[in-house]
């Protein structure tokens, strides 16, 4: 396949090309290659390549970042910054193809290869603690979230934002680790990161045109194609006519699997004492099963 797609690419058919087999060692002197092929991480044609006289991983697109830094090494960074870029290039990229990265990573595994240094195709190299991409991989690929909750939502008038700040108002009384995205300030690629290590996704919307705010929809039809896995959600949203919002986000909810809670919360125009007491019944109930690990 590699071969097709440098032809399709190039066009240079007249190319010494050397097709490398799954499990083929191939000297170069003073060192030998091992190819392992890893489809779809994340395109059809992606290989590890490992050198076993340097206990080297030439990982392709696993295990990267994007991020632009003139140092080479983990080591050489601000590791707060590394971890976020790495969370976020899973986010964005690979949590689709968790399913395939769990197998990726038991097969590695089983082939006892010995990693002194990772070298992805983006981002910086890992020789200070190359278990450290394997374990949050692992945890990824195998949907482990963490004990936390996120509540992404946009507002037109402000009514939608007040039962966001109350579901997290609950969130706060069941001691809960709670991140909030307005949708009108953070991008989604930086949402989609937060999402992998959440337990708990609680979008909320006003409705606009028998449906969402354009960012709303923009997002939830990104996160539908990515495909977050195993996550308790719950919608909430402001409505002056129709109100169809928190039945569109509780369907997309549905469509991935979410263990959703039962009843979304509608607030006809701008929501009164009650409705925000429900809110904050809905942040509570949410931290409870998040503390209860789903």
């Amino acid at each position: 396949m590699g071969k097709k797609n440098l032809i399709d690419h190039f066009h240079q058919t007249e190319w010494p090309y050397a097709i490398a087999t799954p499990g083929e060692d191939v000297s170069i002197g003073k060192r030998t290659l091992s190819f392992l092929e890893t489809p779809m991480l994340h395109w059809p044609d992606s290989m590890f390549t490992y050198i076993k006289e340097d206990r080297l991983l030439f990982s392709s697109d696993a295990f990267g970042q994007h991020l632009a830094t003139s140092e080479r090494f983990d080591d050489e960074v601000d590791q707060s910054i590394l971890r976020e870029e790495m969370t976020k290039y899973y986010a964005n990229i690979l949590t689709l193809f968790s399913p395939r990265v769990k197998k990726l990573l038991e097969t590695v595994t089983n082939l006892g290869l010995q990693i002194d240094m990772i070298a992805p195709d983006h981002g910086v190299l890992w020789r200070k603690d190359p278990a450290f991409p394997l374990t949050h991989y692992d945890r990824w690929a195998n949907n482990r979230s963490l004990a936390k909750a996120l509540v992404i939502y946009d507002t037109m008038w402000g009514s939608t934002e007040k039962m966001a700040n109350a579901v997290a108002m609950g969130l706060d009384e069941e001691k809960i680790s709670y991140t909030m995205h307005n949708l009108r300030h953070n991008h989604i690629s930086d949402v989609m990161r937060d999402v992998l290590d959440a337990s708990a996704i609680v979008l909320g919307c006003p409705t606009l045109n028998n449906g969402l705010l354009p960012r709303m929809a923009s997002f939830i039809m990104y996160m539908k194609g990515l495909r977050p896995a195993e996550k308790i959600g719950a919608a909430f949203g402001s409505y002056g006519w129709s109100g169809e919002s928190v039945k569109m986000l509780s369907e997309v909810m549905e469509s991935l699997d979410f263990d959703l809670l039962p009843a979304g919360i509608r607030t006809k125009y701008l929501p009164e004492d009650e409705d925000l007491q429900q809110c904050r019944e809905l942040g509570r109930m949410i931290g409870q099963k998040v503390k209860q690990g789903k």
